[in-house]
């Protein structure tokens, strides 16, 4: 077997680090999200989408975590079945649900926003239909890591199927490049430099920034919450066999 990298290796520095990491980056959060909501909300209205525009500020970052997210669930689960540590294992089964919520939020929010702009809710968009499939491999994740009870299996089972999802973020990313496309694109990261007023770009960027501490401090918290139940379920196991 592989050797695991050292940090992989220590369940006791993460612990130590995550447990003043996570309140941190809650606090960070907070501020972060009532900056970009203070900026936005007094924001002026957009010229063509009007008060709509608003809704910008909270679907675009949750758009942004759900792949970031996603990743962080690959990459958790690459190492876990490379290197069959504990500790990356948790950290992927602790993400899923935090990225389905993110998914979700960000599909609710572009249909709120959607009904006034297209005159539909939902349409069979290419952006939208990817980011709808990349919901499902959440979904599917969480079900396939419940519906078996060897957990060795399950985290197994489990790592396979969220590397074969990460073909689908190159998907959802160049979606409205590769296809025709009612979804707007990039905003932030347009050729040429952002390609909206600072008015509107600032508490973006703030609320990314607010979006993606939140991500760190559930997570860390979750992990956490995960390696407990684990070496209660192994105290439990040693006690039932003395």
């Amino acid at each position: 077997m592989i050797p695991a990298p050292a940090f992989l290796t220590n369940p006791e520095r993460f612990m130590a680090f995550s447990r003043w990491a996570a309140p941190l980056f809650g606090v960070i959060a907070a501020g972060l999200a009532l900056a970009g909501l203070w900026l936005g909300f007094t924001a002026p209205e957009d010229y063509q989408q009007g008060m709509t525009v608003r809704i910008m500020f909270i679907h675009v970052p949750a758009a942004q975590i759900s792949m970031f997210a996603y990743l962080c669930l690959g990459v958790a689960s690459f190492l876990a079945l490379v290197f069959r540590h504990a500790l990356a294992d948790a950290a992927a089964q602790a993400a899923a649900p935090l990225g389905a919520a993110f998914t979700f939020l960000a599909l609710a929010t572009g249909s709120l926003w959607g009904r006034p702009m297209w005159g539909a809710w939902w349409v069979w968009d290419a952006r939208l239909t990817s980011v709808l499939v990349l919901f499902m491999f959440y979904i599917a994740y969480m079900a396939l890591r419940a519906s078996l009870d060897d957990e060795a299996k399950a985290a197994r089972a489990s790592a396979i199927l969220a590397l074969v999802g990460l073909v689908n973020l190159p998907i959802v990313h160049y979606s409205v490049e590769w296809w025709n496309s009612l979804h707007q694109g990039s905003s932030i990261f347009a050729k040429g430099g952002p390609a909206m007023p600072a008015v509107f770009l600032t508490p973006l960027l703030l609320m990314s920034l607010a979006y993606l501490a939140a991500f760190g401090s559930l997570w860390l918290v979750r992990i956490r919450g995960e390696v407990w139940r684990r070496r209660a379920e192994s105290a439990s196991l040693r006690v039932a066999r003395a």
